[in-house]
């Protein structure tokens, strides 16, 4: 008889306080490339930013010169410390000659995540 796959449920939290970014990037045809290796040096850095609670780098599944990021902070002075930081700094004076345009910012207020629990434990390849 075949085992039962274990089911695990998500875990939900409520974000009160929370403020979160869309980020829409779209860099030179072909800079795509060193636009993520700009983006993953940052990634790297979050320790020094511990109100930045969420980062998520994601490509655009239709356009190549298209990078969306996604940002939770814990709230706003985390916001603002994020802003300030030595990582933030660097990746505002890195990413200008690789970007078509300026960032286009859509400014959120979180309430819900869910997210499975095991998603973070799985181990991945790259």
């Amino acid at each position: 008889m075949a085992e039962a796959e274990e089911v695990f449920a998500p875990r939900s939290v409520l974000l009160p306080g929370r403020r979160s970014l869309m980020v829409r990037l779209t860099c030179n045809g072909g800079m795509r490339p060193a636009l993520l290796d700009v983006l993953n040096s940052y990634a790297d850095g979050l320790g020094e930013e511990p109100g930045t609670e969420l980062f998520v780098v994601s490509l655009d599944p239709d356009d190549e010169t298209i990078v969306w990021l996604y940002e939770i902070f814990k709230d706003e002075d985390a916001e603002n410390e994020h802003r300030a930081s030595n990582g933030f700094q660097s990746l505002m004076q890195s990413m200008p000659p690789l970007l078509a345009s300026p960032p286009a910012v859509l400014r959120t207020v979180p309430l819900r995540m869910s997210m499975q629990e095991d998603v973070l434990s799985e181990d991945w390849e790259f």
